[in-house]
């Protein structure tokens, strides 16, 4: 798409019931027994790796000599998206400690930030900012009426106590709010009422200012933008993609009576091609922007102040951590202080290890829920062990953990392995597919029965002896993705040996012969079905498949089936059967309930939350888990965050995971978690190849 370069004025009123509202806490109503129970426990792709950190430093008048970075914030969890309240280091920022991000405040010489606020019902707060007495920031708390479209707005808050306001009008997305130096005027990124439409490298957000005091007379005053940040009273940077390729910074003036008169000129490129731009910050009384660089030759993101008059870039961070990436930088009022936050480094004081499972707040009362370091996990018969991938990119095998995070161990090592099932009538074995993930169907991959002796699992080994038996035939293309029945007898599993990617059943200790027994289909035809589940009562199988519309390979679904072939139905999630929206479902790994009432599952139902050029690689940053009923309805939303989360298992009980043991003694590097280095990605679709 390309970039508007004409001046643009869109000028929208709204009527909203209420400017202030109060929302029902769901995280501490009583128990339902109609409500889903048990703990969950599933991935976020990179985020155990982060260890962020706010920090600063003094800017020097004339951008040669910094002073060296303070650190901010105290090592715990997640720090990040700060703000500056003035210029002796008060400051406002999202963390992850309480469970989900929310807002907190630490002045210079606290030892331990305060909780600014957390609006009842809310998992997700973001982009705090506070400004005479209120403090705007982002939820995503309020569901909307259709699926597909973010849940995130702009709300404020006083200081003093007083109610949540939403400025956000109702069906309406709003993100990455910014404020006027005066309070008066708010510019945002918004998506307006438009659906989303399955976009993240980009959101093709619109530059949307309005009067504080007048949420509801909005003005467009540019297409195509996100992260605004004021320059003055009059002016606004922003970023978005060039036509040429390059991210950059753009402004746009505005004029006194903007929202009668309109925009007085078209957008214009402030920053040069040839580097990438993203995240600007005004820096005020000077035509200055601090910003986030990515240049070529260079994996690593990286602070810099640019001189609009000069057009020549500062390096403000590049000597001080060179192989480090810093995000979003923030600066003091008057322009005193520089802020970002970064990985806090291996020497720092604070968390050090990340621990192998991580308490994460529920919106449900009895479904307790945990962030696993590693990937498909699936419980022993008992609950007290997950098995679990470490690293299927690195030949990371197979571990099994304790379901307290208390201790772990090495079941298989050296080979790249995913997606695993615990046999649910033996504690020593368990199934996994053994070979390359995301393959093609003649790829060789194959399903392996590990079983080892449970009294190897003391806390005086790492390693424990394994037996590897391998299930499907050699020659048979691409077998992954088992899944155990209750009684143990059988797997089923994703085969490509037909040139599809179908369903097939395995017997699970001798698997199959080289004369075909032991093996049957239980799904044919020219679409894809893959990650099956057999239900803990043994009577269907959810999988997801795209069978609806073989040639969009984008959008799967939920189907369940008998294991004799019979029965099969599609589970309509997004909306009725014959509906535009169910045919864009994006929906994996689903699991069921111990009453099979229930499906759990990751799916694309709720857009983007926030702006993933933002944060660090996410490969389907819109990932967030739901449940459903088995017949879809009830649905509900789990997590909130601009992650991608998959991969879940469901533990039908909770009592037996000691959630109070959960990463006591591993933030500081006396635990069994993984040593934090602060090694992820940048995203991987921005390129400087260009």
């Amino acid at each position: 798409m390309k970039a508007s370069l004409r001046p643009c004025r869109h000028l929208y009123l709204y009527k909203w019931p209420s400017r202030s509202h109060t929302i029902t806490p769901t995280f501490t109503l009583p128990p339902n027994p109609m409500e889903p129970t048990g703990t969950v426990v599933f991935t976020t792709v990179g985020r155990p790796q982060y260890g962020f950190d706010l920090f600063s430093l003094a800017l020097d008048p004339n951008l040669i000599n910094h002073a060296s970075e303070s650190r901010l914030t105290d090592g715990t969890s997640l720090n990040f998206n700060g703000h500056f309240l003035d210029e002796n280091h008060t400051l406002v920022f999202v963390s992850e400690r309480s469970g989900s991000p929310r807002i907190y405040q630490v002045r210079s010489g606290d030892t331990k930030p305060e909780q600014l606020l957390a609006v009842p019902g809310s998992l997700f707060h973001d982009r705090p900012i506070v400004k005479n007495g209120s403090l705007y920031f982002v939820s995503a708390h309020e569901r909307p009426e259709k699926p597909f479209i973010s849940w995130s707005a702009v709300y404020s808050a006083g200081l003093d106590g007083k109610a949540v306001v939403r400025l956000t009008p109702p069906g309406v997305v709003d993100y990455s709010p910014a404020i006027s130096p005066s309070g008066k005027f708010i510019a945002v990124a918004s998506n307006g009422s438009r659906p989303w439409g399955g976009e993240f490298h980009e959101l093709y957000t619109d530059i949307v200012v309005f009067r504080q005091a007048e949420p509801e007379k909005r003005v467009v005053v540019c297409e195509r933008g996100g992260w605004p940040t004021w320059s003055g009273e009059s002016s606004l940077y922003f970023h978005r993609q060039a036509d040429d390729g390059w991210w950059s910074i753009f402004s746009v003036n505005l004029a006194e009576d903007f929202q009668i008169s309109g925009v007085s000129e078209a957008p214009h490129r402030i920053t040069p091609p040839g580097v990438h731009c993203f995240t600007p910050a005004a820096m005020q009384g000077s035509k200055r922007i601090a910003l986030a660089t990515r240049r070529k030759g260079s994996k690593f993101r990286h602070i810099e102040i640019f001189d609009i008059d000069s057009r020549k870039f500062y390096p403000v961070t590049e000597s001080l951590n060179p192989n480090f990436h810093h995000y979003n930088p923030f600066v003091s009022p008057e322009s005193g202080f520089l802020g970002y936050h970064r990985f806090r480094g291996e020497s720092s004081t604070g968390e050090s290890t990340i621990p192998h499972l991580d308490p994460v707040m529920s919106p449900v009362n009895e479904l307790r829920m945990l962030r696993l370091n590693g990937s498909f996990p699936s419980f022993s018969p008992a609950g007290d062990l997950i098995a679990f991938n470490p690293d299927f990119e690195a030949k990371g095998g197979l571990k099994i953990v304790k379901s307290d995070g208390s201790k772990s161990w090495i079941v298989l090592k050296g080979r790249t392995a995913f997606y695993n099932s615990w046999s649910p009538t033996e504690k020593h074995v368990v199934y996994t597919s053994i070979g390359p993930i995301f393959e093609s169907v003649r790829a060789t991959v194959q399903i392996a029965r590990i079983s080892f002796d449970p009294s190897d699992l003391d806390d005086d080994r790492e390693d424990i002896p394994a037996d590897v038996k391998i299930l499907t035939r050699e020659g048979t293309g691409n077998n992954a993705f088992p899944s155990c029945s209750p009684d143990g007898k059988s797997l089923v599993f994703r085969s490509g040996r037909s040139g599809n990617k179908n369903l097939y059943i395995i017997d699970a200790v001798d698997g199959e012969s080289d004369d075909g027994i032991g093996i049957r289909q239980l799904t044919d035809g020219p679409w894809i079905d893959t990650m099956p589940c057999w239900s803990p009562d043994g009577k269907v199988i959810a999988f997801s498949s795209n069978r609806h519309n073989p040639d969009n390979v984008d959008a799967f679904s939920i189907y369940v089936i008998r294991a004799d072939g019979s029965d099969l139905r599609r589970v309509y999630v997004a909306g009725c059967e014959g509906s535009g929206d169910v045919d864009r479902e994006r929906i994996n790994h689903v699991c069921f309930s111990a009453d099979c009432e229930w499906l759990l599952f990751t799916a694309n139902l709720g857009g983007v939350t926030a702006e993933p050029i933002s944060i660090p690689n996410q490969f389907q940053p819109y990932g967030d888990l739901f449940v459903v009923r088995s017949d879809g309805s009830g649905l509900k939303r789990l997590t909130w965050n601009g992650y991608e989360n998959g991969t879940p298992a469901w533990w039908y009980g909770w009592n037996e995971v000691d959630v109070g043991r959960l990463c006591l003694g591993s933030g500081t590097g006396t635990g069994d978690g993984d040593k934090l280095t602060g090694e992820f990605d940048e995203p991987l679709w921005i390129s400087s190849d260009l």
